[in-house]
């Protein structure tokens, strides 16, 4: 269940080109978020929240880990929080992934550039229970590209840019040819970019979680809504989403 709760920054520091990366200390979001859920996070000054894609969770120490783009005024003041300053945050926001291990021998998980966090987590939680992971990860350029080897912790991890300087040159599609078999996939991030995966493997069971502004977070106000293919027609990407079945949703 989602709640208001406080959040202390326990450390935050640039970890690539414009990207941040920031613990935060707190008992209940720590203990109950789910891989694919997201923070929504209130800065000073700002009549709207922030959705930050929840990274990591280390549930021992109580810490919760985003990593978050500087793309404008709010994100760039979160940038500047000190820590041991507390955050007025609701969380954990949303539907995340359902990690499934039935029948399940090797999953793979494609992230474009701040969709890349949620997959961590994801991908953490299979391989500690024994399952393969395999990681597509797409970037701008080499200085944009972050957590390389934590995922190569988790498995095998191919990078590739839009510039072609580090990893392959071009597109998370570009690197598909390169993978082996798998049973699921698992992917975030631009819109575009979701759009060439689901086409792709159209013949595969995937779940994709979709990156949007949001209003009110919790599914009252309409600003984030989605078309799919059941009979409801739409649904909030904040309350319903942001993880779908890939077959579900019409991009």
């Amino acid at each position: 269940m989602i709640k208001k709760e406080s959040m202390q920054v326990i450390s935050s520091k640039e970890i690539a080109k414009d990207t941040v990366e920031m613990k935060l200390e707190n008992s209940y979001i720590s203990e109950t978020a789910v891989p694919g859920q997201f923070l929504h996070i209130l800065l000073e000054g700002h009549s709207l929240r922030r959705p930050i894609s929840i990274a990591d969770v280390d549930k021992e120490k109580k810490l919760v880990t985003i990593l978050f783009k500087k793309l404008g005024s709010g994100t760039e003041q979160l940038a500047e929080v000190n820590s041991g300053a507390l955050l007025d945050v609701l969380g954990p926001g949303g539907n995340g992934f359902t990690v499934d291990t039935k029948g399940k021998s090797t999953v793979l998980l494609i992230g474009g550039g701040i969709g890349v966090p949620p997959m961590y987590y994801l991908g953490k939680t299979y391989a500690n229970q024994g399952i393969n992971v395999i990681s597509v990860l797409g970037f701008q350029s080499k200085e944009h590209v972050f957590y390389e080897e934590e995922f190569q912790e988790l498995g095998e991890t191919f990078i590739v840019t839009n510039d072609g300087s580090y990893g392959d040159k071009g597109f998370v599609t570009n690197a598909l040819h390169k993978v082996g078999k798998f049973d699921n996939y698992y992917s975030c991030g631009p819109l575009p970019m979701l759009k060439a995966i689901t086409n792709k493997l159209q013949e595969k069971t995937g779940f994709i979680s979709l990156e949007e502004r949001m209003g009110c977070g919790v599914g009252a106000c309409f600003a984030c809504v989605l078309p799919t293919k059941t009979e409801k027609g739409y649904k909030k990407i904040c309350s319903d989403g942001p993880v779908f079945d890939a077959r579900e949703v019409v991009l």
